[in-house]
């Protein structure tokens, strides 16, 4: 009888090996979420900012990888705690993603072949809580890989963390960002995962270098006081 372990999918923290994994992957959600022309993420980019298990205070976000149970080999063996389940899961109904990721990639590909998703996060900070928690990035399964539970696997891995935050009392949250058209995403998220909406709120980026520099400037500056204040 195959043993029970065997059955379930090995999530993993990704390491410097990774990266060609995680540079297919970023392209395929990036195409997923059609925004595929957007990304600008390069191997040695990945490589000089991300966290790895050999150098854990180095770089500012750490990653998970999960495999199907027949791609648990030794060849992708860690140390780390198996999870039968799985998370920020896109709708299974979606057409599948055409991968658009850059030559350099290619000789990472055999590997990130037998990946079936990923979930990038970092740490954050309530002020209202007073307590750490971490934001999800990205989480992204494979379309041929879901309705399997990865994608709570990969929220529950992540949680984990979590409750393992602060000095014994844990963290105070744990949150993501949905596309408002993925209504698939939005349901598991709701009805499964048991997660709120933030209807309240309204995201507001600077990005870029021109417009971080712009923003510099007009902090120097100065200039009419905005109605700010709010915690988080």
């Amino acid at each position: 009888m195959t043993p029970t372990s065997h059955l379930q999918p090995l999530i993993r923290p990704a390491t410097e090996k990774d990266i060609p994994t995680l540079l297919t992957l970023i392209h395929d959600l990036a195409a997923y979420e059609r925004r595929a022309a957007s990304v600008q993420a390069t191997a040695p980019a990945l490589l000089a900012t991300l966290c790895f298990p050999s150098n854990p205070t180095k770089g500012y976000a750490k990653t998970l990888l999960i495999y199907p149970p027949s791609s648990s080999s030794s060849s992708h063996a860690n140390p780390t705690t198996q999870s039968p389940t799985s998370a920020r899961e896109k709708d299974a109904s979606a057409t599948t993603p055409v991968s658009s990721a850059p030559k350099e990639q290619e000789q990472g590909e055999e590997e990130a072949v037998a990946a079936a998703g990923f979930a990038l996060y970092y740490p954050t900070y309530s002020t209202w809580l007073a307590a750490p928690g971490i934001h999800v990035e990205d989480l992204y399964v494979r379309p041929e890989y879901r309705g399997r539970g990865y994608g709570r696997g990969l929220l529950g891995r992540v949680a984990e963390e979590v409750v393992g935050m602060g000095d014994g009392g844990g963290g105070g949250r744990l949150e993501w960002e949905v596309l408002r058209w993925n209504e698939g995403a939005i349901g598991f998220y709701e009805g499964v995962v048991g997660a709120g909406r933030r209807e309240e709120w309204v995201g507001m980026r600077v990005e870029g270098r021109e417009g971080l520099e712009g923003l510099v400037e007009v902090g120097r500056r100065g200039g009419k006081k905005g109605k700010g204040g709010e915690g988080g």
